[in-house]
Formats: structure tokens, sequence, C-alpha cells
């Protein structure tokens, strides 16, 4: 998740969006795409394609009732939604994203399969068996006590039910670079190890049912595909390009991995 230094009023998020929109030639008065939007909306690492492919790991199926969780502006569940038809419930700790969220499902025309919510991953506001699937990408890493996290996660879930991730983790040597996309300074970062990750994971009540190191194919992606959209996060984060940059070569000089995984409710 791309964190904001600033507070918007519902008014300036409804303003900066359909001014961007409208500013990359598109027009807010006709129904839009989720693929039209995937440069704005999609606040982590690899953006819409790697939604894309999160989205054909995680066999989330038609009849599934979704939670996306840290949703950002909710480009993944917009994703979900058109693709496949499912219900999804968005939850967002910040009200600004969550307004922007509201105003682009009714964009796109998807407002009817959404849910908004406002909240805490730390204490959803879900009974518990709520959810088939649970969606995350990239947030993680602003949470410290990821005991909490995964045990809520697979709170909310039904049995059986699975939890669909990518996230940033600690690599070998510390985070030397800041800003990044998700931390000013240092004590915003809250990474841990690949393998402490997995283990909290399993004595939380999860069973890895794919787990994998995306970190290189990231960096050789983004490499071929340099070319900016007229779209972009830099709509509402500042020194989007800073942090871009800071988090590309904590990558490659390995104090970050980007990893992702299928784990699945024992």
């Amino acid at each position: 998740m791309v964190s904001l230094e600033r507070h918007y009023s519902a008014r300036d998020i409804e303003v900066r969006i359909l001014t961007a929109l409208r500013a990359a030639g598109l027009n807010p008065e006709n129904r839009l795409s989720p693929e039209e939007l995937g440069a704005l909306d999609h606040f982590h690492t690899g953006g819409f394609q790697a939604s894309c492919e999160l989205l054909e790991l995680a066999q989330i199926r038609a009849e599934d009732r979704v939670l996306d969780i840290g949703a950002g502006l909710a480009g993944p569940a917009r994703l979900l939604a058109s693709a496949l038809g499912c219900r999804v419930d968005c939850l967002e700790l910040s009200p600004d994203y969550c307004a922007g969220a509201v105003l682009l499902n009714r964009l796109t025309g998807l407002e009817d399969r959404i849910g908004v919510h406002q909240g805490s991953a730390l204490d959803m506001p879900f009974s518990d068996d709520s959810f088939d699937a649970v969606w995350m990408q990239n947030v993680g890493m602003n949470i410290a006590d990821k005991r909490k996290l995964y045990t809520e996660i697979c709170r909310v879930l039904k049995p059986g039910g699975r939890f669909a991730f990518q996230e940033m983790v600690a690599g070998k040597t510390a985070t030397s670079y800041f800003p990044l996309p998700w931390a000013t300074d240092p004590a915003d970062s809250c990474l841990v190890s690949a393998e402490e990750m997995c283990s909290v994971l399993g004595e939380s009540g999860f069973i890895a049912e794919l787990f994998e190191d995306t970190s290189d194919a990231h960096l050789n992606r983004a490499a071929a595909n340099a070319a900016p959209s007229q779209l972009s996060l830099g709509v509402f984060v500042d020194n989007l390009a800073l942090k871009a940059g800071n988090a590309r070569r904590s990558l490659q000089e390995g104090q970050i991995r980007l990893v992702r995984g299928v784990f699945r409710v024992k």
C-alpha cells in the first residue's frame, strides 16, 4: 500500500480523480473499465499486472464472497468483481481512500457488487466465517502485529477458505533507503523475513498452497515496461518517483524482497 502523507476531503478526492481521468483522455461521464483505471487505483508493487497474476493463482469463484484488506481505492476489488462477478467487501483504514473507492465504484458501474468499509485489519467489523477468500496486497509492511493480523484473517474466513496475498518482506540486510512508498522513515516500516511470515501464518491456522519470491521477475518486468502512464498514484502520493526509486534500489540490492502466496485455513 502506498501511504498518504496528507488528508484530503471527500470533495478534494473527487476533484483530483476526475481531473486526472480527464487529463488522461478518459470521460468520467461514460462507464469506465477496471483496466482503464489500472495505473491509478492499484496501490501496490507491480500494479494492475500483479493483481491479474494473483487473480489467476487465487482460484476465486463467482459465488465466493471476498474481503480485500487495505483496499486503497479498490482497484483489485473492481478487477475481481468485473472479471469474476463475485461480491467483494473492501476494508480500508484511510477515509480518503474510502471516498475515492466509492467514487470509482460508481464510475465503473460496480457499486452494487462492492462494499466499502472503513476500519482496521486488526479489529475487523465482520463476523466469524464470513468470507470464502481474503485478498491483500502490500499491506502488512505497515502492521507490526503480524500474529494479530493473520489471526483476524483466519477468524473471518470460512473453514477451507483461502488467503491470497503479495507482500514486501525483509531481505538479507537492513532497509536503508527512505522514503519508501509505504514508509516515510524506518519507524513506519514493519518488515519481517519470508521465513518468519510463513511461520506466523502456520501458527495462526494456515496451510501453504503456494509461496514464492517474485522479486527478480518484478524487476525484469519493470525494466521492460518503463513507459510512464498518464494516470499514476501521483494523483495522491507526494514524491512518488523518489519513493518508487528507493523501493526499486532496495529490491535490487536485496534489502527487501517481494513475495506472494495462497494459504488455506486448516
